[in-house]
């Protein structure tokens, strides 16, 4: 099964660590994910620039608009994501808690929906180029 561990961090808590410290979550997460990349449990690892570079879309009644920053304020902050594949959601829950972030914020993990089986039920083909 896939699962995506959805990294938030709450930048207060973040930022009130020493930089030797942060280095080292750092390095411990890259290694973490390089081991489940060679198990072949880990399929795609990104980090996001932060929320000052974000910009928020919404169309409403035909208008859209944008806005600076993410949807709503919030204490933990969307930092990135692992594309991962687990046995189940125990498997999937023992990987993130093996990622620092959960000591700074949180780890979310959630089932990854088969957009093949969507795109089967609502008839949709893939378009080409």
């Amino acid at each position: 099964m896939k699962f995506v561990l959805v990294i938030y961090n709450d930048p207060a808590l973040y930022d009130a660590l020493p930089q030797s410290q942060t280095d080292g979550m750092m390095r411990d997460c890259l290694a973490h994910a390089d081991q489940l990349r060679r198990d072949g449990s880990l399929t795609e690892s990104q980090m996001l620039e932060g929320v000052e570079t974000a910009k928020s879309v919404r169309i409403r009644n035909g208008k859209t608009k944008v806005t600076d920053g993410p949807f709503s304020e919030a204490k933990e902050v969307l930092g990135g994501f692992n594309l991962i594949e687990a046995r189940d959601m125990d498997e999937a829950i023992q990987i993130a808690a093996e990622f620092p972030w959960a000591q700074t914020g949180c780890v979310e993990v959630r089932p990854v929906r088969d957009i093949e089986a969507v795109r089967r039920r609502v008839n949709a083909t893939a378009r080409k180029g």
